[in-house]
């Protein structure tokens, strides 16, 4: 059952995503970044990933204003030690860099997936 509620949000993220989500999912879909494909809002474990790179093991998370906060921050390193733990390693890019320089932070994940082996 959890399974379900879990996958149904995920359909839901992918249906909804924020204009920056949308801006970078642009940017990288269909193999556009050097030939490495990604998947959106995929399920890993009892987490939903934004971006994923499933031959690289690469996650990436497009935070916004939200991920300042006390909360957010606990979250967040809990969620990454459970994601680091299965062998991903999380790139982060947050709002601001996407819309104000979408070309650093696709070649800061370009030298980080390329740094991955296969």
């Amino acid at each position: 059952m959890q399974i379900d509620i879990q996958r149904h949000h995920a359909r839901t993220l992918r249906k909804h995503m924020t204009m920056a989500e949308r801006k970078f999912w642009s940017a990288i879909r269909s193999r556009a970044l050097s030939g490495h494909r990604f998947n959106r809002q995929v399920e890993i474990g009892p987490y939903i990933v934004d971006f994923l790179c499933r031959e690289r093991r690469v996650i990436v998370e497009v935070d916004g204003a939200t991920h300042g906060d006390a909360h957010e921050v606990k979250y967040d390193s809990r969620r990454t030690k459970y994601l680091e733990s299965k062998g991903y390693v999380i790139f982060r890019a947050n709002n601001t860099d996407i819309y104000g320089n979408l070309d650093g932070v696709l070649t800061g994940l370009l030298q980080l997936l390329e740094s991955r082996s296969r």
